[in-house]
């Protein structure tokens, strides 16, 4: 298992951790990597790494869980959006592995989302050969 921590500097943001992920799998020559984010106020996601699309996805998500909601869990947290919105997204992805990189989509970037920032976040990458 190997891990690697991200920070974020937004309290809504989305950083792609491709590269950094795939330069810790390059000894798995054929396989899956299993990405977790051991964390409950944020998510990954595969999709395109374009400024005007991650832009989109954050102002929907905001849309679908505002902020300002009448959350419970706000009586004792101030952040129950991010506990919804990591909930909605997932916390990991799985790829298959092949010469020692992903095997992924032209578009597809690992992305993660953050939800409560800025944090530091820890990346699990676990490698699993075939």
């Amino acid at each position: 298992m190997k891990r690697i921590i991200v920070s974020t500097s937004e309290k809504f943001q989305i950083l792609n951790i491709t590269q950094k992920v795939e330069e810790n799998i390059k000894e798995l020559n054929e396989g899956v990597v299993l990405v977790f984010l051991p964390h409950a106020t944020a998510g990954l996601m595969l999709e395109e790494d374009e400024e005007g699309l991650k832009r989109d996805i954050i102002k929907k998500l905001r849309e679908i869980v505002p902020e300002d909601g009448k959350y419970e869990h706000n009586k004792i947290d101030d952040n129950a959006h991010a506990h919804i919105l990591s909930g909605m997204v997932k916390q990991f992805v799985i790829l298959p592995v092949k010469n020692g990189r992903f095997v992924r989509g032209t578009w597809q970037e690992i992305l993660l989302l953050e939800f409560d920032g800025p944090r530091e976040r820890e990346v699990i990458i676990e490698l699993i050969p075939s």
